[in-house]
């Protein structure tokens, strides 16, 4: 990395941190919603039985 590259990442990384975040609330919801779709899938085509 050149030392502009590094100047301008460290300046990105000293942010104030008031940025926007995720919803952790948003993130589990899907999250889980996704856990349980692959768990469906899973379970449908599981031909073992």
């Amino acid at each position: 990395m050149t030392s502009h590259v590094t100047a301008a990442i460290a300046q990105l990384a000293e942010g104030n941190g008031l940025h926007d975040s995720l919803q952790p609330w948003l993130t589990g919801g899907g999250a889980l919603a996704i856990l349980l779709g692959l768990l469906f899938l899973t379970t449908r085509f599981n031909k073992d039985r």
